[in-house]
């Protein structure tokens, strides 16, 4: 117990020893100052010269949205047609099949919008071109549009009066060149030397304990899994993700990768403060987030160390915790310091599964992603942050009685009106998709269609309420962890998410975007005596308020229905 305990420990303040200096690095780097890594500007000003793109050219936030729309619009479209016909293209060793239409239409909207949720089992359902030159292309260009999108809200404020949010290929290139490239080789190293397979040979074949011949597809699997975690992308290279023995061979490498997909969403979170030259006010927001993760952490753990109350009635020891869904090598706690870790940024990769876990544990993997703004995925979950932010500002202007500021710009109207449609996005597109599916499930189980919704639910009763609620709440949040009792690969599941993963990712960054243009154009107010703080612990305190009162009016009677009930009905 306690060495389990050391290891979650130890990986947490590995975490902060690296992200830290990653967070001013970032800062001096998307400032332009001068860095180490300037050796690469002749390889970024080939990228450039090559594509014909200027830079340096200066974009409004229309300008910046247009541009960053624009490609992921056209990776949609390639993305899809190249997954309907893989079959027919090289680098297919295993001899895998195309995918059907819709199956093609949630991949490659998923994994553009960085929710990597897998309808497909990874090595049977992609082929090797597939996985290394589509998905983890995808893993590097949805990691660096998201922190892109979140340097233009840093750019924002720290420029005070403008309507420059900088360039947005820029701002892409960099990401790539001088962040996840070159910590991505890192941790792949780690990985290969760990025991990842990392070549483009077909399956191996070897017999088990018992006798059977076993057929193990391998692969690049390495590079993948390298840029899933720190992209905070989250889909595995083989089926069973980071719980297989492969893509997570031992103790080792399961604290690199979480370690991996936690540093780049605390690191951007210490550089907003560090870029705005406003260090105390990016501390606030990390000491802000990290309650929120320390509050769904601490009980997830304890949960799963208390074990089954079911088992224990039948007499059984649970001396090591909840182990339905663990691996022995990882054990209960590393595995639910994983879950709340995967959950709270926008990763979703899983080391076990969560539709085994606690009822409760289930209720804390739900809400972390629907909250949505701790820490969240690379850049995103600023950006997610920042609109509670600015609902805590305006809140907070009211209780006061004067006009509501943020970092010297006053905050009006059209800024809580986008800000105030967003907070209601989620909500709407969680409800709405458990509410249809609900409905179809109860109203017509047995629909003439190829998989009958009578069919979908492994589980019955409100943990087959909670599958459907988990899979919706992990689309919206661009998660794409799943409660896995859930048969998702069907037409009715690949479009209704695929359309709430599309809505979920691009909404909630042109509205944050367009809130930082729109505040910047306005004429800066220098902070008065009666400014309302924003870098203080009493305004970070209203803002978690404002975070757990909307969340939970929001959410609380589809929690009620899923794994709270589950909970008590546990405890008859």
């Amino acid at each position: 117990m306690n060495t389990e305990l050391f290891g979650i420990i130890a990986s947490f303040v590995i975490t902060l020893l690296i992200a830290i200096p990653l967070g001013k690095y970032l800062a001096k780097m998307f400032a332009g100052e001068k860095i180490w890594t300037d050796f690469l500007k002749p390889l970024e000003r080939g990228i450039f010269k090559l594509s014909g793109i200027n830079p340096n050219a200066p974009m409004n936030w229309k300008q910046f949205l247009k541009a960053m729309m624009t490609i992921n619009i056209f990776w949609l479209i390639y993305g899809f047609f190249v997954f309907l016909y893989q079959d027919k293209l090289p680098l297919n060793p295993d001899g895998n099949p195309g995918m059907s239409a819709d199956l093609s239409f949630n991949t490659i909207i998923s994994f553009v919008a960085n929710c990597n949720l897998q309808d497909y089992s990874g090595e049977t359902g992609a082929t090797y071109l597939t996985q290394h030159f589509i998905f983890m292309f995808l893993h590097f260009t949805s990691a660096a549009t998201g922190i892109a999108c979140g340097v233009a809200v840093f750019k924002a404020f720290r420029d005070k009066t403008t309507t420059d949010l900088g360039n947005f290929w820029n701002y892409f290139v960099k990401t790539i060149t001088r962040l996840l490239l070159p910590l991505s080789i890192v941790v792949a190293l780690i990985l290969t030397f760990n025991g990842t397979p990392s070549s483009y040979a077909g399956k191996d074949q070897f017999m088990s304990l018992q006798g059977d011949t076993v057929h193990l597809s391998r692969g690049p699997a390495a590079q993948m899994i390298a840029i899933k975690h720190l992209g905070t992308n989250g889909g595995g290279w083989f089926g069973a993700n980071s719980a297989h023995p492969l893509e997570n061979p031992n103790y080792l490498t399961n604290m690199t990768e979480i370690i991996a997909q936690f540093i780049i969403p605390v690191a951007m979170i210490l550089a907003f403060g560090y870029y705005i030259r406003r260090k105390k006010l990016g501390w606030i927001i990390f000491s802000v987030m990290m309650l929120g993760v320390l509050m769904l952490m601490l009980p997830t753990i304890s949960g799963e160390l208390g074990g089954n109350p079911l088992i224990a009635k039948m007499g059984v020891t649970q001396a090591t915790g909840a182990m339905e869904g663990k691996e022995v090598r990882f054990g209960p706690t590393a595995t639910a310091y994983w879950s709340t870790l995967t959950t709270v940024t926008s990763t979703g990769s899983v080391n076990g599964m969560h539709d085994s876990f606690m009822p409760l544990t289930g209720l804390w993997q739900l809400l972390a992603m629907m909250v949505n703004g701790f820490f969240g995925g690379c850049g995103v979950g600023l950006l997610n942050y920042f609109i509670y932010l600015i609902i805590a500002v305006f809140i907070s202007g009211l209780m006061v009685g004067r006009t509501p500021e943020f970092l010297g710009h006053k905050v009006e109207a059209r800024e809580v009106k986008i800000a105030a449609l967003i907070t209601l996005l989620s909500p709407f597109l969680i409800m709405a998709g458990t509410a249809l599916s609900s409905y179809i499930l109860v109203a017509h189980p047995n629909a003439d269609w190829a998989v009958k919704p009578s069919a979908w639910l492994n589980n019955p009763d409100f943990h087959g309420f909670s599958e459907m609620l988990y899979q919706y709440a992990s689309s919206n949040a661009n998660n794409g962890s799943g409660f896995e009792g859930l048969g998702d690969n069907n037409i009715f599941w690949n479009v209704s998410a695929g359309l709430v993963i599309l809505f979920g990712r691009f909404l909630p960054i042109i509205g944050p975007v367009a809130i930082a243009g729109l505040l910047a154009q306005k004429k800066y107010i220098p902070e008065s005596a009666g400014t309302l703080k924003v870098d203080t612990l009493t305004f970070g305190m209203m803002t978690f308020a404002v975070i757990v009162v909307l969340n939970a009016l929001s959410y609380f009677p589809a929690l009620a229905l899923g794994p709270i009930a589950e909970y008590f009905s546990m405890l008859k």
